[in-house]
């Protein structure tokens, strides 16, 4: 039996496009756009460091 796609994943689609936008936000734009940056490239970098010390 094959799994369903779409839980499979989401989780990496999501990652993806907000890595996407704090790369963009942080190449093109200034002021509040760091910010947008941080959390961009933040929110992956934690989630990765999350599951990864969680094994």
């Amino acid at each position: 039996m094959s799994a369903p796609v779409g839980p499979i994943w989401r989780a990496p689609i999501v990652l993806g496009v907000v890595t996407a936008v704090g790369l963009l936000s942080g190449l093109l734009g200034d002021g509040a756009w760091d910010a947008v940056a941080w959390l961009g490239l933040g929110v992956p970098s934690l989630a990765c460091c999350w599951y990864g010390l969680r094994r």
